[in-house]
């Protein structure tokens, strides 16, 4: 191995608007050694409208040729080349090539690091309007309906926000699905074209969502889903996780304040169903 090691470099592109580009992304297009590029013509165009030279071998790097790329290209790192990876536009390995070949530099102890920029994940959640303080991203919706509706059954009770990109022309036919699924009261934000000329949110309920769908929508579709909101339990249903605790040694209070803490309900209302549970079972204790 070369003294000195080369590193992987992670680089987040524009989305649409070429002001978005970083100084580093631009240091990095012109002084990299070699560019691992989703589209090597996408990637000579960014860099020609930066007014960028770039002096390193450009190379096609997709998901159809991603893993035979790879262990050429950590011999290069390994040889003290740095090798600069970019998709299409956003951040490489979100739903785009970059996740096996971080896994790669890792298990080889390469350096890997990372020039930060445009996502259309947090793009989406900033536009949203919705409460995204947590959220999950689900990547690309799946694309038959049976799958598709498994998949929104588990967000029935998902209480964080979440995000997913979608195809234009499954919109449609993906928000009637949630409808029947989740309802149609579920808030939501369809997203199109983020930081493009045509940039549209459109906000509403999904029942709202779905009815506008049904005209089309193109472009780059990223949509935000609200987290569901919690149900309140019953307090007489918390009794047996109750008297659980205290079966355990754990103080009649405190246990109530455990269970109270991580359900939502009452502490004082779980404290009389415990003692009205202990009471018409006959228990005196």
């Amino acid at each position: 191995m070369a003294d000195q090691v080369g590193r992987l470099v992670l680089a987040a592109t524009p989305m649409g608007e070429i002001g978005d580009a970083s100084q580093r992304l631009r240091e990095a297009l012109g002084s990299a050694d070699i560019l691992a590029a989703e589209d090597t013509r996408r990637t000579r165009a960014l860099a020609k409208a930066l007014d960028v030279a770039i002096t390193g071998r450009v190379l096609r790097f997709d998901d159809h040729v991603e893993s035979a790329k790879i262990p050429a290209l950590l011999d290069e790192i390994e040889s003290g080349r740095t090798v600069l990876l970019v998709t299409d536009a956003g951040m490489p390995s979100v739903s785009d090539p970059g996740y096996r070949m971080v896994v790669a530099c890792v298990q080889r102890q390469l350096p890997v690091t990372c020039l930060p920029g445009p996502s259309a994940v947090t793009t989406a959640l900033a536009l949203s309007a919705l409460p995204v303080e947590r959220f999950c991203f689900d990547g690309f919706a799946p694309r038959k309906s049976g799958q598709r509706r498994e998949w929104l059954r588990t967000l029935l009770t998902e209480s964080r926000a979440c995000v997913f990109f979608e195809a234009p022309h499954r919109l449609a036919d993906c928000l009637a699905d949630a409808v029947q699924v989740l309802g149609p009261d579920r808030r939501a934000a369809v997203c199109r074209e983020l930081t493009k000329t045509y940039e549209e949110v459109v906000r509403g309920t999904l029942g709202e969502l779905a009815a506008w769908a049904v005209d089309g929508a193109r472009g780059e579709i990223t949509v935000v889903l609200e987290g569901a909101q919690p149900v309140a339990a019953d307090p007489a249903d918390l009794v047996d996780e109750v008297e659980s605790l205290t079966a355990e040694g754990i103080r009649l209070k405190d246990a109530c304040a455990q269970v109270a803490a991580e359900t939502g309900v009452s502490r004082r209302e779980l404290y009389d169903a415990v003692l009205t549970a202990r009471r018409d079972g006959g228990d005196s204790s």
